[in-house]
């Protein structure tokens, strides 16, 4: 009786071991071991941010064009340059000749389209003069050019020319101030269109803009007195 009850004793026990062991298995088969953790990569000081690109405004008739911004900001252009200055320098007295000339009109003209174009160029480009003083001021820059003849600039009349026109009275007075405005405003178109290709200033580049187009306008209309 007693061998009998030892064998089944020795059996329970392989069979609790048994399944101790397949236990063990399963546990195994469904739960990995951990591996050890990766670590995070530093991000390298060397790494660089995507920036969009610059939308970059065109000059006058120009389409804006997208460039990289890293190159805009290590090209950006200076805020003003010397042809900008001396397009200042040189439309100021540019701009005193044709009030003068414009002066001239209320007393002589005979036409009152003519006393019409005189009164807008007194309206128009006698707050340009001192738009172009305050920006030669603001950057502590004289408008005088020592030594410089005036009177070789495009459009300029002649002081002979003057003198003939403020001699002139009635139809004479008025054919010759649209001969001599027309070409004075076409000097000025050369002159501002010639800046627009070569200037760096924002400013600079709209009024010289705002002038080939109203003195151009101006042009059309005084041709159209000399026809008529």
């Amino acid at each position: 009786m007693t061998g009998r009850r030892g064998r089944v004793l020795i059996a329970v026990t392989a069979a609790a071991l048994m399944l101790v062991a397949l236990g063990v298995a399963l546990r195994s088969r469904d739960d990995p071991a951990p591996t050890a953790a990766r670590p995070v990569a530093a991000a390298s000081p060397s790494s660089t941010v995507d920036v969009p690109p610059v939308i970059v405004p065109g000059r006058p008739g120009e389409s804006a064009v997208a460039r990289p911004a890293q190159e805009v900001r290590d090209a950006a252009p200076p805020r003003f340059n010397s042809l900008d200055v001396w397009f200042v320098r040189m439309m100021i007295p540019h701009h005193q000749q044709a009030l003068e000339m414009a002066a001239l009109a209320p007393e002589r003209a005979a036409d009152p389209r003519v006393r019409a174009v005189a009164d807008r160029i007194r309206a128009a480009q006698g707050p340009e003069i001192g738009l172009m003083r305050g920006w030669l001021a603001a950057r502590d820059l004289p408008a005088e050019v020592p030594g410089h003849d005036h009177g070789t600039m495009r459009g300029m009349q002649s002081p002979e020319a003057m003198r003939r026109l403020a001699a002139a009275r009635g139809a004479d007075f008025d054919r010759l101030f649209v001969q001599m405005m027309t070409e004075h405003h076409q000097g000025a178109v050369a002159m501002a269109t010639d800046l627009l290709k070569v200037g760096a200033d924002l400013t600079m580049s709209e009024f010289a803009n705002s002038v080939a187009t109203e003195q151009g306008v101006e042009i059309t209309r005084m041709r159209e007195l000399l026809a008529s």
